[in-house]
């Protein structure tokens, strides 16, 4: 099968598609051949060394290939798997190894693709629809009524989080660069601010008669952690999913305790195989179905044929993608 291999970490040139052998199920895994799958910063951090994929083995050689969503159809099944069989549709999250033609998951790690959403789109879902949905619902505690912050809301966890928040009766400010304010608007964002202008701070208080948000779902980190306190309301969450604008931060510790507030980080890729299994099928439970009735969906700023890989992370890096940057595969 081919694969995007890392043999050196820099720029975009050390993507390397070439043959490598299958991977093979173990008792409790499938074995699937990927349709599409999708470009994550994880992905770019990966290739420049910075944030290491976990070992992946293929004919007994280790190799680093990134890739942490997929969607394609079962190949083949361990002993012990009974969810799933030959051909079935399926999606998941995985640690690495989706910028493949084929990988292996833990069958419960697999949930079933949608008839209305299909293979072709599908790959863009699992990461940022359960990133956003477990920062906003299950660590932040977002329920009808209370209000979210979501930064950079044109990238594919942001349009996947406004549209969680709308579906579950929340009300959603987002921060984004100015050409993308209106995609975030369309999306259901009920303010979208210019980040490199508008006082974020200001329109999520004004949204909340001065209260403050409830969450804050950031991927920025650095000095928006501050402001990010600012804007929360007592007893408030705020979830760190990235770190974009720097991994050093200082805020005013006084201000923390009078609020009560709580501030969390979370990535998906370091959880143990339980968390992960765990977290997929309360998704599968609880969010599937608004996937498969269409009232939510992967929003696609630009698709790629796998061979173009390199071409994908530079337009990633460029800033300009409103939402998932797509791999096609296979057919």
């Amino acid at each position: 099968m081919r694969a995007v291999v890392l043999e050196a970490h820099g720029e975009p040139d050390v993507l390397s598609l070439r043959e490598v052998p299958d991977p093979e199920p173990g008792p409790d895994e499938v074995l699937v051949d990927v349709v599409s799958t999708a470009c994550n910063r994880a992905d770019l951090l990966q290739r420049r060394g910075a944030y290491p994929g976990p070992p992946l083995y293929y004919g007994g050689q280790r190799l680093d290939v990134p890739g942490l969503e997929f969607a394609g159809r079962v190949a083949a099944a361990g002993e012990r798997v009974t969810a799933w069989r030959p051909g079935d549709a399926v999606m998941g999250i995985v640690g690495g190894g989706a910028y493949a033609e084929r990988l292996v998951v833990h069958e419960r790690q697999a949930l079933p693709v949608p008839d209305q959403l299909g293979l072709a789109d599908a790959g863009a879902v699992p990461e940022v629809f359960i990133t956003a949905w477990d920062a906003l619902v299950v660590q932040g505690g977002l329920t009808p009524g209370r209000t979210a912050l979501v930064h950079a809301g044109a990238s594919g966890v942001g349009t996947a989080a406004i549209q969680i928040a709308r579906e579950l009766g929340a009300r959603v400010a987002v921060t984004a660069s100015a050409g993308k304010l209106d995609a975030c608007r369309a999306l259901g964002a009920d303010v979208a601010v210019d980040y490199r202008s508008d006082d974020f701070v200001e329109a999520a208080k004004a949204l909340t008669g001065g209260h403050g948000v409830d969450v804050v779902l950031d991927v920025v980190g650095g000095d928006y952690l501050a402001r990010n306190l600012d804007a929360l309301r007592v007893g408030g969450r705020i979830v760190q999913v990235g770190v974009m604008g720097g991994p050093m931060a200082t805020f005013p510790l006084g201000l923390l305790l009078p609020k009560r507030a709580t501030i969390t980080g979370t990535v998906l890729r370091a959880r143990p195989l339980e968390e992960k299994i765990a977290i997929t099928q309360r998704f599968g439970a609880e969010v599937l179905p608004l996937l498969a009735d269409g009232r939510l969906r992967p929003v696609i700023d630009r698709r790629y044929p796998l061979e173009a890989v390199a071409d994908a992370h530079r337009h990633m890096e460029a800033n300009a993608n409103v939402g998932k940057i797509v791999l096609d595969v296979a057919g």
